[in-house]
């Protein structure tokens, strides 16, 4: 099967990226190239020119085909697509420079754009590097769990019959000794419980329908509640337990706390570098409308 070739934005895009990296070098041989970060991998050469596993990594991270951070396998399906355009993309601008086009100044003026990109990614990531670490990811993170307003979590089981006079048989059943599991299965009609005891998990009031919450709201474990009116018929439940809702754990918490930290800091270096530099905007913008136009003047404009 034919490798699938990339679509034009991503060719123009790593063209340009290419152009500004210095690929006007290509074709040229010498010493064996040396790995752009430890560890690194060579996958493929064209004219003499190695890319490199992290080249084609970074590229698929910038279409989405992965997150950042994630893993790339090199004998999958996504890593031979993407080296295939790192390939396209390499004989592309080797073949701009070959043309002179590298010299065409609106193509320089757009090289110098991406490299300008490319630079602030760079700092970008160096200056996250040193800022968002485990370190700072953690204290933030308990910073946050000590905040954390915790409702109170119960556990119960069910016993749904059709009727009431039914519900008031169970409860009596149950208050003479029967298992409240044993009745559940036997019993019940709620197929989502039935099966395991009747067992419902835990839950926080505000997730259950209203004739649950007000029922179970100051029930005590161990305590039978009920009959109580649901939908398909009437419940009796047995509380199992109360507690603490237990705060989101450190891995479901940590992309969101890096992503946080990752803003608030590329918000703080560009508020100083806004700070300290001088700039001026030459063209007006939604919040500084335009005069009004001259009436005097457009209607004489008119009578001509």
């Amino acid at each position: 099967m034919a490798a699938a070739k990339p679509t034009r934005p991503a060719i123009v895009a790593g063209l340009t990226l290419a152009a500004a990296l210095g690929l006007s070098a290509c074709g040229r041989h010498g010493a064996a190239p040396q790995p752009p970060v430890r560890g690194d991998q060579a996958v493929a050469t064209v004219d003499g020119q190695t890319i490199w596993a992290s080249d084609v990594k970074r590229e698929a991270v910038a279409e989405g085909a992965i997150g950042e951070g994630e893993p790339l396998d090199l004998s999958s399906d996504t890593f031979r697509r993407v080296l295939d355009e790192a390939v396209d993309q390499k004989l592309l601008a080797a073949e701009a420079v070959r043309r002179k086009l590298d010299k065409d100044p609106a193509a320089q003026r757009r090289i110098a754009a991406a490299k300008e990109r490319v630079l602030s990614d760079v700092l970008v990531e160096n200056v996250v590097a040193d800022a968002v670490n485990e370190d700072a990811i953690r204290k933030l993170y308990q910073e946050q769990v000590k905040l954390a307003k915790r409702s109170q979590e119960i556990r119960a089981r069910q016993i749904v019959v059709p009727t009431q006079a039914e519900a008031a048989a169970v409860r009596k059943l149950v208050g003479a000794g029967g298992s409240f599991e044993a009745l559940a299965m036997e019993k019940s009609t709620d197929a989502a419980t039935r099966f395991n005891g009747g067992d419902m998990g835990y839950f926080t009031t505000d997730v259950m329908p209203p004739a649950y919450a007000a029922a179970l709201k100051d029930a005590r474990p161990g305590q039978i509640v009920g009959p109580v009116a649901v939908d398909g018929g009437y419940a009796v439940l047995k509380v199992e337990d109360r507690r603490l809702e237990p705060p989101l754990s450190y891995e479901a918490a940590r992309p969101q706390i890096v992503r946080f930290l990752t803003y608030d800091r590329i918000r703080e270096l560009l508020d100083k570098l806004r700070g300290r530099a001088k700039i001026a905007t030459l063209v007006k913008t939604a919040a500084e409308p335009a005069p009004p136009a001259d009436a005097p003047k457009a209607a004489a404009a008119g009578g001509k």
